[in-house]
């Protein structure tokens, strides 16, 4: 069974990610481990209060007790939506949320991680150095990344940016399983750049080695990589989008306000980023 992670903080846009989380566990036939984080505050040694035991004590408590009234309201979101048979735990931890989300991850041998964002407003700064950004690139398993705007709807098209590499056809493998556990189809870009060194012999390689798979390729010419995927993400109406995790710089590039702002509300699409191996 696969075990998929979710770091809440119990918000709109955690709660949001939650349905999709749920929705996930139930595609690849997982079960959800709940994570709530929390640091506790940082004192000058000249400074060190003689009952910092109390604070470390009643801030610990504190967040027990909200930890402890949101499992419930999660629970219910999982009947609403008819997926209460989904298993879940959940971990209260102290510390950062990135250090928090890699130690979960060794000891519950989580294989997903799902978050929230606050969508296409705020994309930029979500993967220059908000919470989420910086899980982007420090996590070596794959991180489904859910905007707001981003209710949840079922996956009929995954798409999927290659440059046709090695390392690419591993990932898109792993892509093809859950496509085939959620029925989907897979869309598959690569932005033909003046720069570019693929031949039409590879293109040609790799749709014969997944001829008999539900997986169409599309080779679009242009210079403008960023505004080219995010052409192909809505015109051909993809569901979740995969890609590897580029440099932390090119996702906060494609995702720059100038170039999102033209998308309005049409940017919602959930994001499944794959570590490079």
């Amino acid at each position: 069974m696969k075990r998929i992670l979710f770091p809440t903080d119990f918000s709109e846009v955690a709660t949001n990610a939650f349905v999709h989380a749920l929705e996930f566990a139930k595609i690849v036939q997982g079960e959800i481990i709940l994570l709530h984080t929390f640091e506790l505050p940082v004192f000058d040694n000249q400074f060190f209060p003689e009952n910092y035991m109390v604070i470390y004590e009643s801030v610990e408590l504190s967040q027990f007790d909200m930890f402890k009234d949101e499992i419930p309201k999660l629970r219910s979101i999982a009947e609403e939506h008819n997926l209460g048979n989904i298993k879940m735990t959940h971990r209260l931890m102290d510390g950062s949320l990135t250090y928090n989300i890699e130690k979960a991850i060794k000891e519950d041998k989580i294989d997903y991680v799902v978050m929230g964002t606050e969508g296409a407003s705020g994309w930029s700064a979500f993967f220059s150095g908000t919470n989420t950004g910086a899980v982007l690139s420090d996590v070596r398993v794959p991180l489904l990344c859910v905007p707001m705007e981003a209710k949840f709807k079922k996956i009929k098209t995954i798409g999927f940016t290659t440059r046709f590499r090695s390392k690419d056809k591993k990932a898109l493998k792993k892509v093809l399983e859950i496509a085939k556990l959620a029925g989907a189809d897979i869309k598959c870009l690569y932005v033909k750049t003046d720069k570019s060194d693929v031949t039409k012999e590879i293109v040609k390689k790799w749709e014969k080695d997944f001829e008999e798979e539900p997986i169409e390729f599309f080779v679009i010419s242009s210079d403008e990589v960023k505004e080219t995927i995010l052409d192909f993400i809505l015109y051909q109406e993809i569901d979740i989008l995969t890609m590897l995790t580029y440099k932390r710089s090119f996702f906060e590039g494609l995702f720059h306000p100038s170039l999102t702002k033209k998308f309005a509300n049409n940017f919602d699409v959930p994001i499944l980023a794959i570590p490079i191996e």
